[in-house]
């Protein structure tokens, strides 16, 4: 007969699961969801720009176009940056573009490695980057780490131990 406690931890780690799923599903959606933005604000701009040209001009060279504030493309919203899959030759440069958290946690990771010392959790990190180990910046650490195990940058051998993944560790520090 199951314990309690492990039937409780079966649950959590279920709900877990699901969160985390839900948590990348929402990152992609909101990734879609920038890119359709940006691309409804280029046909605005598009559309402004083409009734200006086409405004009819008085006989005194002066345009009646309508003063509508138009946006750059610089002021458009760009697309939530995504993490790239981790592929021979990439330097991990790429992360800080992204959010410097990236870089220092795959940072962290790989000094970790290089000292051979073992995996770290999210609390470490958390202390580790300065930071207070309450739960929203430990949850914010998680789930960019766990992303980082999605594209293949860290390996999680233990629930919520973080390593560097073996082809990355196997690379020279930074990547070429």
């Amino acid at each position: 007969m199951p314990s309690v406690l492990g039937l409780l931890e079966q649950r959590e780690l279920a709900a877990r699961r699901r969160v985390d799923a839900l948590r990348e599903e929402a990152d992609r959606i909101q990734a879609e969801l920038s890119v359709a933005e940006l691309e409804w604000k280029e046909w605005a701009v598009a559309r402004s720009r083409v009734g200006e040209v086409l405004d009819p001009v008085d006989e005194t060279g002066q345009d009646h176009a309508p003063a509508v504030p138009t946006s750059t493309k610089a002021e458009a919203a760009r697309p939530k940056s995504q993490v790239p899959v981790w592929r021979e030759g990439l330097a991990w440069s790429v992360l800080s573009v992204l959010s410097v958290d990236y870089q220092r946690i795959v940072q962290a990771l790989a000094d970790r490695h290089r000292l051979r010392q073992g995996p770290l959790t999210c609390q470490e990190l958390a202390v580790l980057f300065g930071l207070d180990a309450v739960p929203a910046k430990v949850e914010v650490l998680r789930s960019k780490a766990k992303r980082l195990v999605a594209r293949g940058w860290l390996a999680e051998r233990q629930p919520g131990r973080f390593t560097l993944a073996d082809v990355v560790a196997s690379r020279p520090s930074g990547g070429s």
